[in-house]
């Protein structure tokens, strides 16, 4: 016979999303009733994002179908407004929307790409920040030239760092360039809330999110806290990339963030005497995943040189030379992107912007 300790049991296996600890041992479960053939369970909640508490529900309810005793299942459950921590305080105030940039593994420019779509989406008109949540390898300061300082407000919050139009924030202004980060979990998560709650970010339409890479505990961690507009996953074109890349578009699927399109860095390389154009990476690995996962490839960055040394020097390229091919592609992503969510009615799509 199918009691309570079973039921209770069965949900002691179930996590919610970004957490280690189980929702039974965690306190989540407030009440488990069960008569015979229909179960009740109450479940209240702290911040989490729409998508974690949607996760939680499906994967509570395929628990429970399990049982073949179970014939219907009433859940509740309470609390979980992601739009405020612990203290009633808002999450990401003064932010329209937030665009994540991923990667399932580290090394293919991730960084990079979140900072030049910043920069292009400003240059189509949009107030933008930037916040470096690569709590392990933060790479704003270097791409930006700036390691702040960060002042604190009238409110004692943090104010973001301005560096050519945009809004800074990033772990690298508080460590020592170089210090390597090692923290466990619970302080990064500790990090990242104080990120989304502390920053003083002033009117912005969009927020873009450089994401630790992987699919481990700090992406998901944040993922269960941002309410994301949109995602970008960035990737090389070789296949073993491409197997990666597999897995963070299913993370992203889990959270039910969507997956607003796929960017192949380093995708072609020209010869600056010949001009001869090759792929040194492989070729026809983002038609792959576009066709699999039916998200389409909204740009390829070139492999280029001066991009590497703009990004090196802190002088971008968007800055520093806007008729650089690199720019044009990356002024076309935030197009593209923009469209993108104007198709969905999230957002309205700009008028055009003219580019010699």
């Amino acid at each position: 016979m199918l009691s309570v300790a079973d039921i209770r049991e069965r949900l002691s296996e179930i996590r919610l999303l970004g957490t280690d600890v189980d929702i039974v041992q965690a306190g989540y479960v407030q009440r488990i009733g069960w008569d015979g053939s229909r179960v009740e369970v109450d479940v209240v909640l702290p911040p989490v994002s729409p998508q974690a508490r949607h996760v939680l529900e499906q994967d509570i309810r395929r628990g429970l179908a399990a049982f073949a005793e179970i014939q219907q299942v009433q859940l509740r459950i309470g609390g979980g407004d992601q739009a405020k921590d612990q203290d009633g305080q808002l999450l990401l105030p003064g932010v329209r929307h937030v665009i994540a940039v991923a990667s399932a593994k580290g090394g293919v420019g991730k960084s990079t790409v979140a900072a030049n779509l910043a920069l292009a989406l400003q240059a189509e008109g949009l107030r933008v920040g930037l916040l470096d949540a690569d709590v392990y390898g933060p790479s704003l300061p270097i791409l930006f030239g700036t390691r702040g300082p960060v002042t604190v407000t009238p409110a004692q919050r943090l104010a973001p760092v301005e560096k050519f139009g945009l809004q800074l924030m990033s772990v690298g202004f508080f460590v020592e360039e170089e210090t390597p980060v090692i923290w466990r979990g619970p302080v990064v998560m500790s990090l990242v809330r104080q990120f989304l709650r502390d920053v003083e970010w002033h009117g912005l339409d969009f927020l873009v999110v450089d994401l630790p890479p992987g699919t481990g505990d700090a992406p998901l961690s944040l993922l269960q806290l941002i309410p994301v507009t949109g995602a970008l996953v960035v990737s090389t074109p070789q296949r073993v990339a491409i197997a990666d890349v597999e897995r963070g578009i299913a993370m992203f699927q889990r959270v039910r963030a969507p997956v607003l399109g796929i960017v192949e860095n380093m995708a072609v390389y020209e010869c600056p005497y010949c001009h001869t154009v090759d792929e040194l990476f492989g070729s026809e690995g983002g038609q792959r995943l576009e066709k699999r996962f039916g998200i389409p490839v909204l740009a390829r960055i070139p492999l280029d040189p001066q991009l590497r040394a703009a990004s090196d020097s802190g002088q971008p390229l968007l800055i520093y030379a806007p008729d650089h091919p690199a720019v044009l592609t990356f002024r076309n992503l935030a197009r593209q992107l923009l469209e993108c969510l104007a198709a969905t009615d999230v957002v309205d799509a700009p008028a055009p912007t003219i580019v010699n």
